[in-house]
Parts: structure tokens; C-alpha cells; sequence
């Protein structure tokens, strides 16, 4: 009974036959009736790397500085392998049955719902919208982050070294929100492709930059930093040194997850042939592939050029101060990306508030209704979503402001969402799909994979948690 109250709950009624809805080769409907979607392999690898190539690619070589040379390329190499696994996993539970005419699962909790059902769909919603939510507010933590860098930068290029060029972030934190309020207003996935694309342009930018000033320090340092086996004891004292272990391959692992949104974007490709799934490997494919070389180059060479000393951001941190103008322009482009990365991430978010508000409420105008809004031309605007959404980013924004030290908090979801989210829900599918024989050859290694994860999961957390002890002990609201 319980399931069924759940599936009512959640999940939008059965798909009727192509043939009742007139769908045709040439109609302007797929075969759930829905608008005909455009997606292709480019325009899903584009919202890949825009998700996953965040800033955070630039904290990469402190990453690799507490692993060393041999432990830290290593591990990136096999995250990015888990990764592409098990989003394969997880594209062929976009449809039910057949590949390309099984019923559709529109979002992660419909896949998991057709698949596993039970308190399962609650707990993955509760852990992929928790993330999500953390996810906007790290963004806008790391957004004004950067653009108070410009500013730094600038005073410190006038001023000199010496001066400390204290400025607040607030005021760019209210800047990045009121600029979401009006991106948040594109209604869809659909919509928001020519955003993903900038992004994702934006991200090679910066990741470009930072590869390029690390290999001159290289160049100036005449030789390669570091070591086999990672920042020293004595430089951290032999617990720090786990800590910063833990935290290290936490970060890593969660560098690459995308896993909360793959399906929702698979839900933007165009009907088959080929088949959905058949794309969305491609798009994984070709995104971790580039997303590695990234990795790799950048958290490499950051290392290479820093050793133990290595910032936690190559361009926030201050690795480099100069040239000024170069670092501003990797700035901006961080901003940009960031700015197309919320929007991407926070689209499931807002479609699963919105059509739940709409079964709730069928018959409210202004839940259903649009308002026709002249300006350059005439737009249609639905009020509970400029309201509902609007509400959102000013409560994300708030958050950032008293929370500045946000982003442990961001990597404590994110560990308690890495094992779920990407790797258990993902196999456990797979395994109730392909029916695989409990305690087969087969069986055990996914079931070793997931528990793998899982203690790497749970290290990371403790990491974390430490991280939020150690700021709660400095923290003042509003400040940073």
C-alpha cells in the first residue's frame, strides 16, 4: 500500500500509446505527448561538463598534494572510470522495458520508483534535493568568491603585496543572486542549452588559464615540485595528514558526480532511433573523457608548480598574483560558468516544486495560469513560477551571507549523496533490470564497487565534519 501512495504521490499518470496521441514521424509530439524534445549528443555533453567542471577543478592540485605523484593521477583516473560505469548504469533506466519504446522515467526518483519503489523514492528525493539545494549555495559562496578575487587582484596590482585588500563578499553575493532570479525564470532543460554551452566554453577558459600560469611557474621554478607520496609529517602532523587524505579523495569522487541530474538531461534527447540511452552513453563518454584530461592537466600542473604549498584555488588563492588582467579574465569566466551551473543543477528542483504544486492545486490560476508581460516582445509568465523560483534564490542568497564557510557543508551533503546517488541506486537498478543471480561473479563485484564507494563516502564525511568544526570556532554571520 505504502508504495502505491508513494507512486500516486510523486510520479505523473502512465504514457498512452503513441497512436492515441496522432504521433507521427512528422508530428510536433514525442511519443508521450510531450513537446518533440531536440536534444542531441553535443547539447547533453555540453550540460555534463557544465555540471561537472566546476571551480572546483581549480582546487584539484591541493588535491594531489596531499595524495603525491603516484596515489593522487590515480585516483582521479579511477573516479572517472566508476563515474562512466555507473552512469551507464543509470541511462538505461531512463526507459522501462525497451530502450526505445519502453515508458519513460522523466526524472532520478521516476527511475528509481519504476525500479525499486518503497521508501527508496523518499530517500532518494530527500538526498537529491538536499544536494541540489547545497549545490546553489556553494555556487554562490564560489561566484562571489571570484568576483571578489577581481577586486583583490586589482588592489593588490595598485597597491601592492603588502596590502591586504580586505573587501566584503556580500555585495557580490547579492550581485550573482539578483542575476539567478532572472536566469531562473527559463522555464526548462530545453531552454537553457544555449546557457549550458557558454558555461561550459567558460569553464575550458579558466581551467585553460590556470593549466597555463601553472606550467610558467613550472617554468620559473626551473623543475617539478613534490613528491611520491604527498605533502610530508611535519609539514601537517600525521592526523591532519589523514584528514587532508580523506578530504582529498572526497573531493575528487565528488568532482565528477553528476548522477542527481543525468537523468533529467537525458529526458532533453531527441526520440530514437537512436535510442536515449544510446546517446547518453556517447555524451558520458565524451564528457568524462574531457573532463579527465582537465582533471589531470590542471590538479597535475597546479601541484607540479606549488608542491605541498599548493592553494586550495589556483586563481582564488592567490598562487599568482600576476599578470592581474589574466586573472581577472579566468575570474569572470568563473562567474559565467557558475552562473549557467546553478541553473542547470537547481532545473530538476524547480520542475519536481512545480508539478507537484500543479497536481495539488489543478484548478489555481495562478499555480497553472500564464500572465502575458510585454517588454522587448510579449512573454508569457507563470506567477507561482516567477514567485516560487524567485523565493528560492533570495533563500539560497540569505543562506550564503550567514553561512560563508558553506562550502564544508556543501562537501558533508555532497559525501552523504556520492554513494547513493551515484553508485547504490545506479547498481542496485541494474541489478533488479538485468536481473543479475544474487551471489553471482557479477553480483559481488558491483556489490564490492558500491561498498568501495561507500567507505570512501563515509571518510569524506568525517573530513567534513571536521572542516565545520574548525570554522565554527571563527564564525560570524554575515562576515568573511
Amino acid at each position: 500500500m505504502a508504495d502505491k501512495v508513494v507512486a500516486t504521490y510523486y510520479y505523473p499518470p502512465m504514457e498512452v500509446a503513441a497512436a492515441e496521441l496522432g504521433h507521427t514521424a512528422g508530428s510536433k509530439v514525442d511519443d508521450d505527448g510531450r513537446n518533440k524534445r531536440t536534444g542531441t549528443m553535443w547539447t547533453a555533453s555540453s550540460h555534463i561538463i557544465t555540471a561537472v567542471i566546476g571551480s572546483g577543478v581549480l582546487s584539484l592540485g591541493w588535491a594531489i598534494a596531499q595524495l603525491g605523484w603516484v596515489a593522487g593521477p590515480a585516483v582521479m583516473l579511477l573516479f572517472s572510470l566508476v563515474t562512466y560505469f555507473t552512469s551507464s548504469l543509470l541511462a538505461d533506466c531512463y526507459r522501462s522495458g525497451d530502450q526505445s519504446t519502453g515508458k519513460r522515467n522523466y526524472t532520478y526518483m521516476d527511475a528509481v520508483n519504476a525500479n525499486l519503489s518503497g521508501v527508496k523514492v523518499q530517500i532518494c528525493g530527500v538526498l537529491q534535493y538536499a544536494n541540489i539545494v547545497g549545490v546553489s549555495i556553494g555556487y554562490t559562496i564560489a561566484a562571489s568568491i571570484s568576483m571578489l578575487a577581481i577586486k583583490r587582484a586589482n588592489c593588490f596590482h595598485g597597491n601592492g603585496h603588502a596590502d591586504p585588500c580586505k573587501v566584503s563578499s556580500v555585495p557580490y553575493m547579492i550581485i550573482f543572486g539578483v542575476a539567478q532570479v532572472f536566469f531562473s525564470q527559463i522555464p526548462d532543460f530545453d531552454q537553457i542549452s544555449w546557457l549550458s554551452m557558454l558555461a561550459a566554453a567558460m569553464s575550458f577558459t579558466y581551467s585553460s588559464i590556470g593549466l597555463g600560469l601553472g606550467i610558467v611557474q613550472v617554468i620559473a621554478n626551473g623543475g617539478v615540485k613534490g613528491s611520491l607520496t604527498g605533502i610530508s609529517i611535519g609539514t601537517v602532523t600525521p592526523m591532519q595528514k589523514v584528514w587532508r587524505s580523506t578530504q582529498a579523495f572526497g573531493d575528487i569522487a565528488f568532482a565528477y558526480s553528476y548522477s542527481l541530474i543525468l537523468i533529467e538531461i537525458q529526458d532533453t534527447i531527441r526520440a530514437p532511433p537512436p535510442s536515449e540511452s544510446t546517446v547518453m552513453k556517447r555524451a558520458t563518454m565524451v564528457s568524462v573523457a574531457v573532463t579527465t584530461v582537465f582533471y589531470m592537466l590542471c590538479g597535475c600542473m597546479g601541484y607540479a608548480a606549488f608542491g605541498d604549498a599548493a592553494p586550495g584555488n589556483l586563481l582564488t588563492g592567490f598562487g599568482f598574483y600576476e599578470p592581474f588582467w589574466l586573472l581577472d579574465v579566468a575570474n569572470a569566466a568563473i562567474v559565467v560558468h557558475l552562473v549557467g551551473a546553478y541553473q542547470v543543477y537547481c532545473q530538476p528542483l524547480f520542475a519536481f516544486v512545480e508539478k507537484w504544486a500543479a497536481k495539488r492545486w489543478p484548478e489555481s490560476t495562478f499555480v497553472t495560469g500564464e500572465v502575458e508581460v510585454p517588454l522587448f516582445r510579449t512573454y508569457k509568465v507563470n506567477m507561482f513560477r516567477a514567485t516560487w523560483r524567485t523565493a528560492f534564490v533570495v533563500a539560497t542568497t540569505v543562506v550564503s551571507m550567514m553561512l560563508p564557510f558553506f562550502n564544508d557543508v556543501v562537501g558533508f551533503l555532497g559525501a552523504l549523496g556520492f554513494w547513493p546517488l551515484t553508485v547504490y541506486f545506479p547498481v542496485e537498478m541494474y541489478v533488479v533490470q538485468k536481473k543479475v543471480p544474487k551471489w553471482s561473479t557479477q553480483w559481488v563485484c558491483l556489490q564490492m564497487l558500491s561498498l568501495g564507494c561507500l567507505v570512501i563516502s563515509l571518510a569524506a564525511a568525517a573530513g567534513s565534519i571536521a572542516g565545520i568544526k574548525s570554522d565554527l570556532k571563527v564564525y560570524h554571520p554575515f562576515k568573511t
